[in-house]
């Protein structure tokens, strides 16, 4: 018997069927169209009707008629002309699942109150800004500085050394393998790139491990490269931070001032021990919610927070001496003021009504407060900037679950950039809001007291506020972005989608549909319901896979979208790739209702 004849016997037929409209689809366009036509009156009837656009005229119907019939032009020949144009049942599904139909609105732009202080908004927060890859042994380059700017990232980490000589500035990750990038390179991307994709101000966060006269070098660098950019405060201290639009184009820096540099480091604890292990966050979200207590005994189990150094809030032996003369004109550009208090974490957590500050915890640290001082974070954050980093066992350039930060008030929920994951899907869906300006105005409760005078409780069972129904329909587009043998050599793909939210722990959630075998353009129809306490920090997460079963399901797209700017009715809604960049053709067919 030919060795041919046993492969083929177990391949199965790739068929790559053309998409078509699913049946509620069809039944809309049915109910709003006249003998299979549908005109600007009866679309602008479905726009407000269906989809929830309820300022839409008969002139906005018109233009998306018009969009379609000149993008397809082969439809135009179904219908006479009658008033510029009519759609038939396949023109109209092609603008359903078209780009001038996304799940959120483009349009609005930048469309929250910017004039509120800095301490009023989540912030677009890179981690180790420099990194290419992991934390130990990747190159330092500006070229993730580059690239997190023209994603939309507004802060910026630079952690700041010594160069060999001892008579430059380089930025590297302290006590590791990895390899310097002189600090004025990383300025000028900075400044060249800054405004790429958002007007709003970029801030510097400085991890500061400098002798007074590199400090002193690092101020003419700032000053030279940035010019009438940089801004900084013309007296010491203020009673609460500028607004992002009275910074607007503005770089401004964040760090610890010199001279508490200097006092902290004789308090310097350096009981933090290290860990050996490495932990991912894929598998974390598989339980969907933090697990305080097992945070709690790795704290426990490792140190105060299992880091092996706790970022600008420490120094390496040798950098200073508590009697040297610090630079005058470094601690004078210096905005965001950084720094732990002397004292407990009661302490570093009091609000001083006359000046505002930066505050900085750990991801462990932040869950082993969260316990016992959750309505003190939040007072706190109202006014003061406080500001999450990973532990320093995340090696591997992974991160955690952004939601834990976000739900304190946390503004600045610090991300290694190039860790991707489950995690950094969130952070991009997160940003995706007001227009992608990278700045996202905090929900009222986290703001300002309750009409009772009460202070937003993190941990607080809240009642179900408003429903979120998802319809999942269909797929499309894998055959154009993928080969045929992408997903299976011998047969077409397998696919199934998970669908849930990522938010306070009462509203993390995932659900999947059933797996559509053989097909290229999977229809599932499957509705799902979730009920939200806090919807105001709820992300919709959407992943498609394949699967495989014999081995690791394969990765079909993902997208993550913020509740609060979802377009009611059905909409395309593209998917990316792991690393967050869009598929040119792959997307979902979706409604959403919001009740």
């Amino acid at each position: 018997m030919s060795t041919y004849s046993v492969c083929f016997c177990y391949r199965r037929k790739f068929r790559l069927g053309t998409a078509e409209p699913p049946s509620e689809v069809r039944q809309l366009f049915e109910r709003y169209s006249e003998n299979g036509a549908m005109g600007a009156e009866q679309l602008q009837r479905f726009l407000v009707e269906v989809q929830g656009e309820e300022g839409s005229t008969r002139e906005d119907a018109q233009a998306v008629i018009d969009s379609v019939l000149r993008e397809h032009k082969h439809l135009v020949a179904l219908f006479p002309k009658r008033g510029g144009g009519l759609l038939g049942i396949d023109a109209f599904f092609r603008y359903l699942s078209g780009e001038a139909n996304p799940p959120l609105l483009p349009s609005l732009g930048v469309h929250q109150d910017m004039t509120a202080p800095l301490s009023h908004y989540f912030i677009y927060t890179g981690h180790n800004s420099y990194l290419t890859g992991n934390q130990l042994s990747s190159d330092c380059s500006d070229v993730p500085i580059i690239k997190a700017l023209k994603r939309g990232v507004r802060v910026i980490e630079l952690d700041m050394w010594p160069n060999s000589t001892k008579d430059n500035v380089d930025i590297l990750h302290g006590r590791t393998l990895t390899t310097p990038v002189e600090m004025i390179r990383c300025l000028r991307s900075i400044k060249e790139h800054a405004f790429s994709a958002s007007p709003y101000p970029v801030v510097i966060t400085l991890e500061d491990h400098l002798t007074p006269d590199l400090q002193a070098k690092v101020a003419e660098m700032v000053t030279q490269t940035f010019g009438n950019m940089l801004f900084y405060p013309k007296s010491d201290g203020r009673e609460e931070f500028p607004s992002p639009e009275e910074l607007k184009m503005r770089v401004i820096l964040s760090t610890k001032p010199p001279k508490e540099y200097l006092e902290s480091k004789s308090m310097k604890d350096k009981g933090n021990g290290s860990q050996k292990e490495m932990e991912g966050d894929e598998e974390a979200w598989g339980k969907e919610v933090p697990d305080i207590k097992a945070e709690l005994d790795d704290v426990d189990k490792n140190g105060r927070d299992g880091s092996e150094h706790n970022d600008e809030e420490d120094l390496e032996d040798g950098d200073q001496t508590s009697n040297q003369i610090v630079a005058p004109e470094y601690a004078r550009l210096i905005t965001i003021h950084a720094g732990k208090p002397k004292g407990g974490l009661r302490e570093a957590l009091r609000v001083d009504p006359n000046k505002v500050r930066r505050l900085s915890l750990s991801e462990q640290e932040l869950v082993k407060a969260s316990v016992s001082y959750s309505k003190e974070i939040v007072r706190f954050t109202q006014k003061n900037m406080l500001r999450i980093y990973p532990k320093g066992t995340r090696f591997n350039s992974s991160n955690y679950n952004p939601l834990i930060g976000w739900m304190h008030g946390a503004q600045m929920v610090a991300f290694n950039m190039q860790g991707y994951g489950r995690s950094l899907w969130c952070m991009h869906g997160k940003f995706r809001a007001n227009g992608g300006c990278g700045y996202v105005k905090k929900p009222d409760f986290l703001l300002k007291p309750d009409e009772n005078g009460d202070v937003f409780d993190p941990k607080a069972k809240q009642p179900v506020k408003k429903t979120l129904k998802v319809k999942v329909y269909m797929g499309d587009g894998w055959h154009l972005d993928f080969r045929q043998t992408h997903f299976d050599l011998y047969s077409p793909p397998d696919f199934y989608t998970r669908v849930g939210i990522a938010g306070v722990p009462a509203d993390t959630i995932m659900k999947k549909t059933k797996t559509i075998e053989d097909n290229w353009t999977p229809v599932w129809n499957e509705e799902f319901i979730f009920p939200l306490t806090v919807p105001e920090l709820a992300l919709l997460r959407i992943e498609v896979h394949e699967y495989d079963m014999s081995e690791k399901d394969d990765f079909g797209g993902q997208t993550c979208l913020p509740v609060s700017e979802l377009r009611t009715g059905i909409r395309a809604v593209p998917l990316h790739d792991s690393k967050g960049e869009k598929y040119k053709s792959v997307k979902l067919l979706v409604r959403f209702e919001l009740v």
